[in-house]
């Protein structure tokens, strides 16, 4: 990627020079020009590769023959030979301890000549020892704020759960909308894009007062660091470990900026090569026409993508898996959307593990405009979770039958959730199954098989001719639990040639099938449903992160079970 990447990848490298240099106590004015030279080039607006041409470098505070010399050096070979030098003699752990909140160059080379301290298990040892307080300008409160800095740094290295950001992103911007003057306020990055779990949240705003918003900013209630702070970007530490970005750009870019800053890196760097390809340099700030130089500006997503010939493609889909074709050839898919979904078809009462009654998760989805629900609750082998005896599932179906008495606009339909056991089997009869309107068919146990055991006990339950669908069918646990051994390709083939859908389980530490998964199903015409797997009523809102797989798999109405009215769902199902 050209223009403004090209310009913070000079920036950084000279950001860390300025930072070793300052480790190694080098010359303060030394470090004060690479500095300011590296903050010059992180703003700068103009293609960095454009003024070494034209001999400008030295036209930028901070940049002086020396360091434009290394500038050049950089664009040149793609590294800096003094930098490399610094990094050589620098302890690698050092450069780390850089990363440490309340940390500067300077306390960091105190604690490397006086407790010869390397990295960060030495820094966290020292701190634990007391051995930091005994320092110059240190005391007990600073070693309660290192480890507290240590803590926060290692957690935070970790991605959250998208359902985690949610709340954070949802807050920020209820705060800040309140401001006077704020124009556009968006969250982009791998949030906009639905992924499963999110790095650091990216927000991104225009204002007539930018320096304003970023007071509001880094004022919010729920801001326990600050971590960074300028005239129109800050970024702050919330919930102890979540960091939250926010950047204000000018109303004229702000499509381009939103663009690029949702990403993903490997669909920019596709489009910029389109845009290369059309006679333009697309950047985060404007398209330039190469013949002439003329930038154009695009205030609006739609636009960018328009001006490149291409259909505007959702955030969901820009993970370089074929959408810019798609786009260009006019194809894309018309993603489902939250309101499209007309009903549950697996969740739990307190029949079994679940915490409501039959009655309250009815009038809850019924809050939710849907058309039915499905209660399927677990089989008797489930019996941690309070799994039913057969002649309790009877008296469960007439049970349902009687609350379907007295409701109206919803239909509760009979469901069971049966377990696969580990010899394939399922866990009631046939004749039992028989009798449920919707059978989700799940592995709870034995998910340390191997690939060809699980594999096989799926295909099993997919060729019965009572189930109906394959519950969370990879049983992973995000950040907990890996999914089992399982050959998806050879369960998805047997799935289209019996008709039997498979689940994207919503729950946030599910997200099972996941989006390649989904996408696969999909282009193998394997029908879906989108399952809350909900135990309370106020679960069954998360249907939303599961629509975000769908929508990341390219998943359309069409290809979803519980997209369906009733009467077309209970023809779509095997029985």
């Amino acid at each position: 990627m050209r223009d403004s990447l090209k310009n913070r990848e000079v920036a950084g490298v000279l950001y860390e020079m300025a930072e070793l240099l300052e480790l190694h106590a080098e010359n303060r004015f030394k470090i004060i020009a690479y500095s300011k030279a590296a903050r010059a080039i992180e703003s700068l607006k103009e293609d960095i590769e454009q003024l070494c041409k034209e001999g400008r470098l030295q036209s930028l505070p901070g940049v002086g023959k020396a360091i434009s010399e290394k500038v050049e050096e950089y664009l040149r070979t793609g590294q800096i030979q003094a930098h490399q030098d610094l990094l050589k003699k620098t302890p690698a752990g050092l450069a780390e301890l850089l990363k440490i909140s309340g940390l500067g160059p300077k306390t960091i080379f105190m604690l490397h000549e006086k407790l010869n301290i390397t990295n960060l298990d030495e820094l966290e040892k020292a701190a634990r020892e007391h051995r930091i307080r005994r320092l110059p300008r240190m005391g007990a409160k600073s070693e309660k704020n290192i480890l507290k800095s240590i803590e926060r740094y290692r957690k935070r290295s970790t991605r959250i759960l998208y359902s985690t950001a949610e709340p954070v992103v949802s807050e920020v911007l209820a705060y800040l909308q309140k401001m006077e003057g704020l124009e556009h306020i968006t969250a982009a990055g791998s949030y906009r894009r639905g992924k499963e779990t999110v790095g650091d949240i990216d927000i991104l705003a225009t204002a007539t007062r930018p320096e304003e918003v970023v007071a509001a900013f880094v004022r919010m209630p729920m801001v326990e660091e600050v971590l960074s702070r300028g005239p129109t970007k800050a970024s702050v530490i919330v919930k102890e470990t979540i960091q939250v970005d926010l950047r204000i750009v000018e109303h004229r870019s702000y499509g381009t900026v939103l663009q690029y800053f949702t990403g993903s890196k490997e669909h920019n760097v596709l489009l910029r090569q389109l845009a290369l390809d059309r006679g333009y340099s697309l950047s985060e700030y404007s398209l330039k026409r190469l013949s002439d130089g003329q930038g154009l500006f695009f205030d609006r997503e739609e636009d960018v993508y328009a001006h490149l010939g291409l259909q505007y493609i959702p955030p969901e889909m820009r993970e370089d898996r074929g959408e810019i074709e798609a786009a260009r050839q006019g194809r894309l898919p018309e993603l489902v959307s939250l309101m499209d979904i007309r009903g549950d078809l697996h969740v739990h009462s307190d029949w079994s593990d679940g915490r409501a009654s039959i009655i309250e998760m009815a009038r809850a989805a019924q809050a939710l405009g849907y058309e039915y629900l499905a209660l399927c609750d677990h089989s008797p082998s489930v019996g941690i979770a309070g799994g039913l005896a057969p002649e309790k599932l009877e008296e469960k179906i007439e049970a349902i039958a009687a609350v379907n008495e007295v409701l109206e606009g919803l239909t509760v339909l009979v469901g069971t959730e049966v377990d696969i056991k580990a010899d394939g089997k399922l866990d009631y009869p046939n004749d039992l199954l028989a009798r449920c309107d919707i059978v989700v068919a799940s592995v709870h146990m034995g998910q340390q098989q191997k690939e060809r055991e699980i594999t096989g006990r799926l295909i099993s339950a997919i060729e019965n001719e009572f189930v109906d669908i394959i519950g969370h069918p990879t049983g992973r646990i995000i950040n907990q639990r890996e999914p089992y051994e399982v050959d998806m390709k050879a369960v998805l083939d047997a799935a289209a040639r019996t008709g039997t859908a498979m689940e994207i389980n919503a729950y946030p530490t599910r997200l099972d099938l996941n989006d390649v998964y989904a996408r696969m199903a999909k282009d193998m015409g394997v029908k879906m449903s989108i399952n809350s797997d909900a135990h309370e009523p106020e679960q069954l809102k998360v249907m939303k992160f599961g629509v975000n797989v769908a929508r990341r798999g390219w998943l359309e109405k069409k290809d979803l079970l519980n997209a369906l009215s009733l009467q077309d769902l209970l023809r779509a199902l095997k029985r």
